[in-house]
């Protein structure tokens, strides 16, 4: 009896050692969250990259030894999401991390102007890195007539969803070329939906804001003929030149099956966080975005994957930087 009494107390403490050790390594993961956009679009895919390449849960490889170079405990999550607007309003919330907005988006958040005059200041808003360049995507059928922004008046078109920063910009490309949302039927549709929309004829073009090729149109253009309508002339001239976060620019023949090159206008993607994040967290992640194992991720990861590059990290960037970022960027000799 005596043997049976020390056998379970013995049984006993070696589970309480393993619940002990099992508490502080759960106590160890710190979870980081990543909000995209829609499963469809770029940022999505780039942001699933990203988040493994700054993970690194407890008992991975090390380092060089076919392991994680993430942050140590780090489990980083990307975040499917309605986009810029969502990701801006949930990292001041706290709702989430961090996320993928468009230049223009967080800089009018951060300083409560542009599209966003008249709301509070997003203050706590701060940037980890610039990552690449967004397009803007104008798609119709081949066959549809829609030649130019001008040709939209009248037509069944997709702005995508409030809250995306694909709505933002559409609304401010149909401005500046003397339209309004009233001068369109305006539809709210999102990635696939909008893709099947267009095929079935119930809309007649819709927008997109990503980094080229994107998933969703490359589905689209290999089972219909569709055409890129130019975004250029006048119109984008008054664009470019009111806000300076547009730059001209070009979606380069055969990036869509069967579609010629087309003359557009581009936008920053860049990532955000909140100022109350960690200084060594947001130090440590940056740090684990740039060393040389996310490279290797980056350039096989996505198509854009390859023009995220530190050469890069801090173009176009408008709203302050997270101390932490600014910490490594400093050590990397990116600022003086």
């Amino acid at each position: 009896m005596k043997a049976l009494k020390k056998i379970i107390a013995g049984a006993a403490l070696a589970a309480s050692v393993v619940g002990l050790a099992s508490m502080a390594s759960a106590q160890d993961i710190k979870f980081f969250t990543i909000g995209t956009g829609g499963t469809a679009y770029t940022y999505y895919p780039v942001g699933g990259v990203i988040a493994n390449a700054i993970s690194k849960p407890p008992g991975s490889r090390e380092c060089g030894k076919g392991g994680s170079c993430g942050v140590d405990g780090l489990i980083a999550s990307a975040v499917s999401s309605r986009g810029s607007v969502d990701n801006v309003n949930a990292i001041i919330s706290g709702l989430r991390n961090s996320g993928f907005a468009q230049s223009d988006v967080a800089y009018w958040a951060y300083t409560g102007t542009g599209t966003m005059e008249g709301k509070p200041p997003a203050k706590d808003l701060r940037t980890i890195a610039a990552l690449f360049q967004e397009h803007i995507h104008l798609i119709a059928r081949a066959d549809s007539g829609i030649n130019s922004v001008a040709d939209l008046k009248g037509k069944v078109v997709s702005l995508d969803e409030p809250g995306s920063g694909t709505y933002v910009d559409a609304k401010l490309i149909l401005e500046a070329n003397g339209m309004g949302v009233k001068d369109v039927t305006a539809e709210a549709l999102k990635g696939n939906a909008a893709s099947e929309a267009l095929r079935n004829g119930k809309i007649d073009a819709y927008f997109v804001v990503a980094g080229y090729p994107t998933g969703s149109i490359v589905e689209l253009a290999s089972a219909e003929k569709i055409k890129l309508v130019p975004i250029d002339g006048d119109g984008a001239k008054a664009l470019t030149d009111k806000y300076g976060f547009f730059a001209q620019s070009e979606i380069p023949a055969g990036t869509y099956e069967g579609v010629e090159g087309t003359n557009t206008v581009a936008v920053g993607a860049q990532w955000y966080t909140n100022a109350k994040e960690s200084e060594e967290l947001i130090y440590k992640i940056t740090k684990a975005l740039w060393n040389k194992e996310s490279r290797k991720l980056l350039d096989v990861g996505h198509a854009k994957g390859k023009t995220i590059t530190i050469e890069t990290a801090l173009s176009g960037v408008g709203v302050p930087l997270h101390p932490g970022a600014e910490k490594f960027y400093k050590e990397a000799g990116l600022i003086k």
